[in-house]
Formats: structure tokens, sequence, C-alpha cells
């Protein structure tokens, strides 16, 4: 996945959570999901196998419903560790500050040096 490493192979959570040390890419290998991304007041996306979803470090994210067989596939740019906060108002500033630092990514997943993500980020 063009230097999106790291990789494991689940579901998604049904908590909003979001990674403060790491951008994260989704791939739906199965089945189908409604989403909410953006936290608590986020938007709500129907993905599909196939499907493929970028998510910027300090991206909150949820499985609202899934289908019975629901995978995803998720990995990070250069195999970046990452971490799982829910929101806790304890773990800010500090999870700002990391936010901040994370380094945009070089490739984007699907299409390496030449993708969109490249293009828009």
């Amino acid at each position: 996945m063009h230097n999106w490493k790291n990789s494991w192979v689940d579901g998604i959570f049904d908590f909003h959570h979001y990674h403060s040390v790491a951008h994260e890419v989704i791939g739906i290998l199965e089945g189908h999901a409604s989403i909410q991304l953006g936290g608590p007041l986020g938007k709500t996306f129907t993905l599909t196998a196939g499907d493929v979803v970028v998510l910027p470090a300090g991206t909150g994210h949820r499985a609202l419903h899934t289908s019975q067989k629901f995978q995803v596939v998720g990995a990070y740019p250069k195999g970046q560790d990452y971490d799982t906060l829910t929101g806790d108002p304890c773990e800010r500033p500090d999870n700002l500050k990391r936010i901040a630092q994370v380094e945009r990514p070089e490739t984007d997943p699907v299409y390496g040096r030449q993708g969109p993500l490249l293009e828009h980020w």
C-alpha cells in the first residue's frame, strides 16, 4: 500500500476514537457500515467493500452500524505507531501538540506518489 504499513485486519470500534500520533487509512474488505467521521457532531457515511477512507491524525471516527460480515484493513504512513484516544478532557492539550507534529504523508495509500491525497492535502 505505497509505504502505508503496520497494517491490521478487523472491524472499526463502535465508540468515538481518534489517533494523535498517526494518520490512518481504512479500506473496506467485506460488507458495509455506517461510519461517523468527525466526532459526536460529525457526518455519517455509508461505506462498502472497496471503499477507502484516509483519516488525518485527530479525526474522530466510529462504526454506527455494520453488516454481519464486516472487515476492514487499516494502515499508517511509513508504519507509524498509533494511539487510541477517546476525547477525554485529560488528553488535552498534549494531544493537540502531537496532532500538529504528525508529518504529511509522502504517498497516497492507493495511488502512490501521484494520488488525490497529495493533490488535496
